[in-house]
């Protein structure tokens, strides 16, 4: 049975990783897929039994896909949820949005589009680790939507920046609900972690990465944008029914992604925990179509080395942006802007893997050397 099982998980998995590459209808409709893709791997996932872990459907799991979407992180101490501040951003835009682009277009005029996309990405991305990855990305794709350029260059920009976001909220526990998780699990002996524990270990190898993903969105801008377009900065006003549709779908978009990691849980505990850090910082680039939250949650313990939690966090950061499941950021964006799977994944997967490269030498290759 547990060989069938596995068997129909690794299947749904490779569904939600090609389909919405190759299948319009998946691609347009992709909140609506990975739901039903959740429900699958769930239900399938309940046929597994590993000791001490619950599997399958339960009040708890329901629950928490209920509530998860409405109370997902903190800002300044208070329970917030990507839900509301998506609608209740998306309505004082409609009513205010004519005040917001004329910030926007006076913006537009006193700096040159180059400087404004380096301090976006750069900012919002250090930011993040304090007001959220959430109020990031909504004001990130807000200004993105509005700046005088072709839709390529706000695909681009859109997923640069959402690298960024998803990488500086990885400071603080306040960023995203991946950290507040890893905080809460490492409270104890011998971390006694603290508020700015991820901070203290994470920031040098976030902080330059966040800089340097600043370059990256000029040089792409510089290489996308000719200049020649007669385009002006235009605030949309949607109507009240797409407002409420948007909200609606990023709220089937997390209850989606938590059902997918429950259902995959059994896999996860069986299968990627045991992996030596090496190999897990590179498995976890699952979490580009898995919640990452969930996988931190699986993966980081007290008993684990510094270094093995270092480089189990920087892999589950990096690969978050490379797909639109793989972060909160990513979502919002790619429901905002309209941005379909292929699009995204034509400039994340190239930045992650560049990224995953890059840092995988930073993080292992020293170590090597020097045991050698």
């Amino acid at each position: 049975m547990d060989f069938l099982v596995k068997g129909g998980l690794l299947i749904i998995f490779l569904l939600v990783l090609i389909l919405p590459f190759m299948v319009k209808a998946v691609e347009h409709n992709l909140e609506i897929f990975l739901f039903f893709c959740g429900i699958a791997a769930l239900t399938l996932g309940g046929f597994m039994t590993i000791p001490g872990e619950p599997t399958g459907w339960s009040l708890r799991i329901i629950e928490e896909a209920l509530l998860a979407p409405l109370q997902i992180t903190t800002v300044f101490g208070i329970p917030v949820g990507i839900v509301q501040i998506v609608l209740l951003v998306g309505l004082l835009i409609h009513r205010f949005h004519h005040n917001l682009e004329a910030a926007i277009v006076s913006m537009v005029d006193r700096f040159p589009l180059p400087a404004i996309v380096f301090s976006l990405i750069v900012v919002l991305g250090l930011v993040s680790s304090i007001i959220s990855a959430i109020l990031a990305a909504i004001i990130l794709v807000e200004i993105v939507n509005s700046l005088p350029v072709v839709k390529k260059v706000k695909v681009e920009l859109a997923v640069v920046s959402c690298f960024s976001i998803g990488l500086g909220a990885g400071l603080t526990p306040l960023g995203e609900p991946l950290t507040t998780i890893v905080i809460s699990k490492l409270k104890g002996e011998p971390f006694n972690a603290g508020f700015l524990f991820l901070f203290d270990n994470l920031a040098v190898y976030i902080i330059p990465a966040v800089v340097a993903l600043g370059f990256v969105g000029v040089f792409l801008f510089n290489r996308s944008h000719t200049g020649n377009e007669k385009l002006e900065c235009i605030v949309e006003r949607e109507n009240i029914r797409d407002i409420i549709i948007r909200a609606g779908k990023v709220y089937l978009f997390i209850m989606a992604l938590i059902f997918l990691g429950e259902g995959f849980k059994p896999l996860i505990l069986e299968y990627i925990i045991p992996i030596p850090s090496a190999g897990l910082y590179w498995v976890n680039i699952v979490s580009s179509v898995l919640d990452n939250a969930t996988l931190a949650a699986a993966e980081i313990s007290p008993a684990l080395s510094l270094q093995q939690i270092v480089s189990a966090l920087m892999g589950l950061l990096i690969s978050g942006g490379m797909l639109i499941p793989g972060n909160i950021p990513n979502i919002i964006a790619a429901c905002k802007l309209e941005i379909t799977s292929r699009e995204w994944a034509v400039v994340g997967i190239p930045i992650g893997l560049v990224l995953m490269t890059v840092f995988f030498i930073i993080l292992f290759i020293p170590g090597w050397i020097g045991s050698v």
